[in-house]
């Protein structure tokens, strides 16, 4: 809950930096992604309401590197001028050192496991994205929620981002 109210709460803080600011399409931009998975992003559309979008990113929690690849289709949103909505599908694949700990079995001794895990899965994502032309620059925020196969669980991965274009 207290994600969904987070995001909420970003998306109108986008949609009303969005209104009044000049805005037109880009080609490609390149920037920081900030939340759950943070790290570096990508995008370069190929067709006027299509992306390709790429992420690397790390979870600190989990002690990895997440390489994401997104397709996305754009669209305007609330008729105003360089704000868009976006949609799509895509994958990861992740690289995780597992956990440390100790085990204690009955003659007493210490056992030391480490675990190298290699994660994949399918990824959806949900966003609204503004570009301001004064300042090359996009800002917007999304929800991207995603299962990893080997474990069957899903979760939800939420945040903002702000790139350069070009």
């Amino acid at each position: 809950m207290k994600t969904f109210l987070r995001v909420g709460f970003t998306l109108a803080l986008v949609m009303t930096l969005a209104f009044g600011a000049n805005a037109q399409e880009y080609k490609t931009g390149i920037g920081f992604r900030g939340g759950v998975a943070s790290g570096l992003t990508i995008k370069h559309f190929i067709k006027s309401d299509a992306a390709i979008e790429g992420i690397l990113s790390t979870g600190f929690r989990h002690r990895g590197a997440v390489v994401t690849v997104l397709y996305e289709k754009h669209a305007p949103a609330f008729n105003a001028k360089g704000l868009q909505w976006y949609y799509g599908l895509g994958g990861h694949v992740g690289f995780y050192e597992g956990r440390y700990y100790y085990y204690y079995d009955k003659d007493r001794r210490d056992r030391y496991y480490h675990d190298n895990v290699v994660g994949f899965g399918i990824d959806a994502v949900l966003g609204l994205e503004y570009y301001i032309r004064d300042i090359p620059f996009t800002i917007g925020a999304d929800i991207k929620p995603y299962i990893n196969i080997p474990h069957g669980r899903g979760f939800w991965d939420s945040a903002l981002h702000v790139r350069y274009v070009f």
